[in-house]
């Protein structure tokens, strides 16, 4: 998922990240790589918090949804991704029944690059659709 993130800097301070996506997820760093890695290791963090709590990841929001706040006027945008399968839990097999011409849309989506197989795909569309 790619999370949107705010970066602030001050003469004579540190560059400081917001993740407006997860409440209380803050980070910083003297350089702007060494706050992006921070960025990344605050947020899996968090993710993980959430997780040991039964709380799915939240959703990414955009950059554009964000301008108008105050709080971020000024602020330089990026995105930091982040792999959220390890904190959705234990895989389990399940089956499932569709119809024939949405399974051959999904496997068109997949062999496109979507997702890395079927359930891949479907997991990811669930989590969207969460």
């Amino acid at each position: 998922m790619k999370y949107p993130v705010a970066i602030h800097k001050d003469e004579d301070s540190c560059y400081g990240v917001s993740i407006p996506d997860i409440q209380g997820c803050f980070s910083a760093g003297e350089t702007l790589d060494e706050a992006m890695k921070n960025t990344q290791e605050a947020i899996s963090g968090h993710l993980e918090i959430l997780a040991e709590e039964g709380t799915v990841a939240p959703k990414a929001s955009i950059v554009d949804d964000y301008f108008q706040n105050d709080e971020y006027k000024g602020a330089t945008w990026a995105y930091v991704e982040i792999d959220i399968s390890p904190f959705l839990g234990k895989t389990e097999k399940t089956t499932i029944t569709l119809p024939k011409l949405l399974i051959k849309k999904i496997d068109a989506a997949v062999a496109a690059g979507g997702a890395k197989n079927r359930s891949a795909w479907i997991a990811n569309s669930a989590l969207n659709s969460l």
